[in-house]
């Protein structure tokens, strides 16, 4: 017993070791720094059917961004988790980059509640600190007034379309 226990750990720390002696590596090739999300912005609600935009600044003074990863942390009676969505940054905006991210709304039977995470992964291997959003998708049939603002502030972020959030809600939580 005490063998395998001590196999185990064995493994656990090669492992370890090989992983960050990879980061390392790729250190060396893309640089120390880390992606930063500088601001960020996402309506607290929307109606059903409606894409809902995820609006984003981030910079690297590496120049090396390379993917934007969605995850929805949260949404009530959920059984299964949904899979991460992964969007490729383009090569242009591997150093600074602003727009935003649209998830598909439609499909949903009823209203439902998400909270969802935004990261920034380089090519070295490095994360961004997440930038977190709530949302509230509600019937069509609400009152316009009745929905927070839908427009990020003025003169922040630029109106380009980054990709598409590719998860398919679902309201079947049962």
């Amino acid at each position: 017993m005490a063998r395998k226990l001590l196999g185990a750990i064995v493994i656990f720390l090669l492992a370890g070791c090989a992983v960050l002696g990879g980061i390392a590596e790729r250190e060396k090739i893309y640089g120390k720094e880390v992606p930063v999300i500088t601001h960020s912005f996402a309506s607290k609600q929307v109606h059903m059917g409606e894409n809902w935009r995820v609006y984003l600044n981030a910079s690297d003074p590496d120049g090396d961004m390379s993917q934007i990863l969605c995850s929805i942390d949260y949404q009530a009676g959920l059984q299964q988790p949904y899979p991460i969505s992964i969007t490729r940054i383009e090569k242009d905006e591997q150093k600074n980059l602003s727009g935003y991210l649209y998830l598909d709304t439609s499909g949903l039977e009823r209203p439902i509640s998400i909270k969802m995470s935004v990261t920034i992964k380089d090519k070295a291997g490095h994360f961004s600190s997440p930038a977190e959003f709530s949302l509230n998708i509600v019937q069509p049939s609400q009152k316009e007034g009745e929905i927070r603002r839908k427009e990020p502030p003025g003169g922040v972020f630029q109106d380009k379309n980054l990709g598409r959030i590719m998860i398919v809600l679902t309201s079947d939580v049962g």
